[in-house]
């Protein structure tokens, strides 16, 4: 044994903590809510319990920014990250506050669906799911990655069950919890490949000892790990031949849970793809996976069949929430190409300049947009939603328009966001994707694929824009089929109403975010061997 080794690593582990407080307060407050929710029953309590607790940790969060700022600059300085268990980034701040953000919209849509027996419980999972997601992001250690990735996965079995009336709940609960362990046990095989090929759990040491093993050919125990750690995160991401479970799980959930489903396993997954595929602070030119590899090809692969079939499904369905999964599952084909992209940059001739999409930040870009625009189309449909007239298809939605008028037009920008139609965050979403992966440099042979791919995206987005047209049109085109009973609930229609104007400010105003996720997806050492200046 070492034991300057031994007190790196305790230095490593102890600076840690301070790094983690937030997501500390969060299961603090989660534990409360459990504690809270045994004495207090009150629905409305428990509520603005969680709501004002997830605001306190966001005012830490803040209060803590210039420390990480200064911990991460001596960090990348000293080569510390070969030893820390967390990776205390500009991205993972990022992931951070959009976790909080997202985990506020939530609590508001689900009010409806958390009643007094089971608020507490309902909220503390949903806090405990917005830690996990936090931690996904700052996880520089195949443990604390994985534990973080189950704090999302627990909690989400709980939130399925304990809304659930019928059949179709409880199915629907038994299913994702039996191909969620699934999942994890296929990540977890992969993961003791990496391990087993590397000799190290820490992320940025693991991935330097895989760039070197790569470097003369792909070394097969790396190939075989990182198959098997993508198979069990595009589960999470409902990424085709994994996405099966999504409609059938998404039909027979409460509503708010739904929008959870929705919106942080695929935040988590593709960060935590990110991490495993090293593209979120090792160099662009030192990838362990570049272009050279077939890991770029199985991505174009996966890319290209979840944005055709999840649209092409999309098409057959009436059930509200199905279209939701179908829907979810071709955005995740979406995203996906802003991972090509960053393959294409690897080769150490190539260099990114000022304007060019480095393609993980055009995924971050997106899951904002993804997640506003979902968790309001979601809202809008469970404050519609009653006991005696649940919105469950598309005809539910017919003289929405006549009806009632401000619903509909918030569930209107949601849909014209979901089409990427101009001046609403989608349409921006989508171009810096698709204009990432078109630009991308044809120095590689896998150059002419990615146009390609790109062109294929572009077509999906059009058939996409078939089935939300539809929507659309039963809203305004159509008559009522029955007598709507009045639309009720202050949080779904909050929750509605914010994520409408976040979806139209970064539609007119999309400079800000574009900014701001290029700024956190290029380190110290992307800016020294990666960028040079435009001309």
């Amino acid at each position: 044994m070492n034991p300057l080794a031994d007190t790196n690593l305790t230095d490593a582990l102890t600076g840690s903590i301070s790094l983690v407080v937030p997501e500390i307060a969060m299961l603090g407050l989660a534990c409360l809510l459990f504690v809270f929710g045994m004495f207090v029953r009150n629905q409305k309590a428990n509520t603005l319990l969680a709501l004002f607790g997830l605001i306190g940790t966001a005012v830490i969060a803040g209060l803590m920014y210039d420390a990480e700022r200064d911990a991460f600059a001596v960090m990348v300085q000293n080569g510390a990250e070969r030893l820390a268990p967390i990776w205390p980034g500009p991205l993972a701040s990022f992931v951070r506050w959009l976790a909080i953000a997202v985990g506020i919209l939530l609590v508001l849509s689900s009010t409806k669906e958390a009643t007094t027996g089971i608020a507490s419980e309902y909220y503390a999972c949903l806090v405990v799911i917005v830690a996990g997601v936090s931690l996904v992001a700052r996880a520089n250690d195949l443990v604390s990655l994985y534990l973080a990735l189950e704090m999302i996965s627990i909690p989400t079995y709980v939130l399925l069950y304990l809304p659930a009336q019928g059949k179709a709940g409880q199915e629907a609960a038994a299913k994702y919890f039996l191909l969620s362990v699934l999942s994890s046990a296929v990540m977890l095989l992969g993961f003791s490949y990496l391990y087993g090929l590397a000799g190290t759990t820490n992320l940025s040491a693991m991935n330097a000892a895989i760039t070197a093993a790569n470097a003369v050919a792909v070394s097969p125990l790396a190939a075989l790990g990182i198959v098997l750690a993508v198979a069990g995160l595009c589960f999470r991401i409902t990424a085709v031949p994994f996405h099966y479970y999504a409609p059938d799980v998404y039909q027979g959930a409460p509503t708010g849970v739904v929008a959870q489903l929705a919106v942080m396993p695929k935040i988590a997954g593709f960060i935590a793809l990110a991490r495993i595929l090293g593209m979120t602070h090792s160099p662009m030119t030192e990838l362990p996976f570049p272009t050279a590899t077939q890991v770029p090809l199985m991505l174009w692969v996966i890319a290209a069949a979840t944005m055709t079939l999840g649209n092409a499904m999309a098409l057959l369905q009436d059930n509200l929430k199905r279209i939701i999964a179908y829907s979810g599952i071709a955005h995740a084909g979406y995203m996906l190409l802003g991972l090509l992209t960053v393959t294409a940059y690897a080769p150490a001739e190539l260099k990114l300049t000022a304007a060019s999409v480095n393609g993980l930040d055009a995924i971050l870009f997106y899951l904002v947009a993804y997640a506003i625009m979902t968790i309001g189309m979601i809202a809008v449909i469970a404050y519609m939603s009653s006991e005696d007239r649940p919105i469950e298809t598309v005809d539910d939605l017919a003289g929405a328009g006549q009806t009632n008028r401000f619903a509909a037009v918030l569930l209107t920008v949601s849909l014209l966001s979901m089409i990427g139609f101009p001046f609403v965050a989608g349409f921006w979403g989508k171009f810096l994707l698709f204009f990432g992966l078109y630009d991308a440099p044809t120095i590689s042979g896998m150059g002419t694929m990615y146009r390609v791919l790109a062109v294929v995206a572009a077509v999906n987005a059009a058939i996409g824009a078939v089935y939300y047209l539809r929507i659309i049109g039963v809203i305004y085109l159509r008559s009522p089929l029955r007598e709507n009973a009045p639309a009720k609930g202050l949080g779904p229609l909050s929750a509605a109403i914010l994520c409408t104007i976040a979806t139209l400010v970064i539609g007119f105003f999309p400079q800000a975010l574009t900014d701001l996720s290029k700024a956190v997806t290029t380190t110290p050492g992307k800016v020294a061997k990666a960028v040079e200046p435009q001309r």
